[in-house]
Parts: C-alpha cells; sequence; structure tokens
C-alpha cells in the first residue's frame, strides 16, 4: 500500500509540472507573436494606416494614368448623359444615358479616391473645362475636346469640338443618332484604356475595374448598335 500511495504521489507530481510547462510555454508565444499589437498594414500608433491597400509598391505608373485619364473620360461620358435625358426622343437612349450615369459616377469618386491615397494629382472639373454636368458641361467641352491630355497624349474616344456641338444643337431623333454614335466611339476607346491597364497595371483594384468596364461597356456598344440598326 505504502509503494502505491508513493506512486501515485509521483505521478501527481509530474502532471502538475508538466501543465506548469506547457502553460509557461504558451505565454512566451502569445508575447512572442503579439508585436505590440502592430501588423504590417498599421502605423506606430496601431492604427490602419491611410494608405493601407493602396500604399506605394502596390500600384505602379500605369495605374496611376488609367485612373487620371478615365476620370475625365467618364465625366464626358456622363455630360451626354446628361443631355440625353433632356434631349433625346428615345426612350431606350434616355434609359441608356441613364445607366452610363449610374455606373460612371461612382467609378469616378472610387479612382478619385484611388489617386489622393498614392499623393498624386486628381483631374479636377476645372482642368477640363466643366466636363461634368448638363448643358453648361457640355459647353465647356467643346473648348477642351479633343485637346492633349497628360504627356501630349489625346485620350482615346474623346470627343472633338465639332462633334461635341453637333450633339449639343440636335434634339429627338437626330439626336439619338448622334448620341448613340459618338458614344460607341468613346466607349470604344473606354475600352482601350482599360485594356492597356489590365496588361500594364499592377494594383489589384484598377485591374478589376479595367476588366469591369471593358465587359459592361463592350455590352453597351452592343446594345448601341443594335439601336442604331
Amino acid at each position: 500500500m505504502h509503494a502505491t500511495r508513493n506512486a501515485r504521489t509521483v505521478l501527481t507530481r509530474r502532471a502538475a509540472l508538466a501543465a506548469a510547462a506547457v502553460t509557461a510555454a504558451a505565454l512566451t508565444l502569445s508575447a512572442c507573436g503579439s508585436d505590440g499589437g502592430k501588423t504590417d498594414d498599421a502605423s506606430p500608433s496601431g492604427k490602419p494606416s491611410a494608405t493601407a491597400g493602396a500604399s506605394a509598391g502596390k500600384h505602379n505608373a500605369a495605374d496611376v494614368t488609367f485612373a487620371q485619364e478615365m476620370i475625365p473620360h467618364h465625366r464626358q461620358a456622363v455630360a451626354m448623359a446628361d443631355l440625353a435625358a433632356t434631349r433625346a426622343g428615345s426612350a431606350d437612349v434616355k434609359a441608356l444615358a441613364a445607366t452610363i450615369k449610374k455606373a460612371q459616377d461612382p467609378e469616378i469618386t472610387t479612382m478619385s479616391g484611388w489617386l489622393k491615397s498614392w499623393g498624386e494629382k486628381v483631374p479636377q472639373d476645372d482642368d477640363m473645362a466643366g466636363m461634368h454636368g448638363g448643358t453648361h458641361g457640355m459647353e465647356g467641352m467643346e473648348g477642351m475636346a479633343g485637346t492633349d491630355h497628360g504627356e501630349g497624349k489625346t485620350m482615346p474616344g474623346m470627343m472633338s469640338a465639332q462633334e461635341m456641338a453637333t450633339m449639343k444643337n440636335a434634339t429627338g431623333k437626330a439626336f439619338d443618332t448622334q448620341f448613340l454614335k459618338l458614344m460607341v466611339k468613346h466607349h470604344q476607346g473606354a475600352v482601350a484604356m482599360a485594356g492597356t491597364e489590365r496588361k500594364q497595371g499592377a494594383y489589384g483594384p484598377a485591374k478589376k475595374l479595367a476588366g469591369d468596364i471593358i465587359t459592361a461597356q463592350n455590352a453597351e456598344i452592343a446594345r448601341m448598335r443594335k439601336l442604331l440598326g
């Protein structure tokens, strides 16, 4: 009996020592793994960095060019859509214009946010002579359409001053025809720009947006061609 009690005592002590060792190891690992609560995307204060997800090294020059050129390109499309709301004769054209504006306005906001987080210039309305907004915006575009943007390049699909004037002065069926023809050209330019971003860009969200633009605007091109007959 005495030997049995001694064996039990030894086993109990061993179990206690093992439990203590496990607890100590767990505390050590926890302290090492916490690293003061900091993460790769946190600032020294422990708060998420304002540029997390869009910091240097996660985007390249192609991403910046895509956003800086697509913003005014979208603004022109939105201004054209604003004209259609009051001048188009076809309900289908008005509906298409509303769809274009609904899609592209938020994309302008998204791309502007990227540029701000990257510390890059966000194109302003004044830079493109008031491209954005109804009739007044269209008047501004007549002065700037077809001009160079950026490093001596003309953005593909942008309307010329003459094309803008022709559409502005049209109503009803004549407007519908002009709008559809010019918007097909405009969309083709956007698809080309998005294709470049898909090939040369590095920033994931920008490449995804480019893919979305290609899909949506190719579908709208097909729709517009069908309306043109």
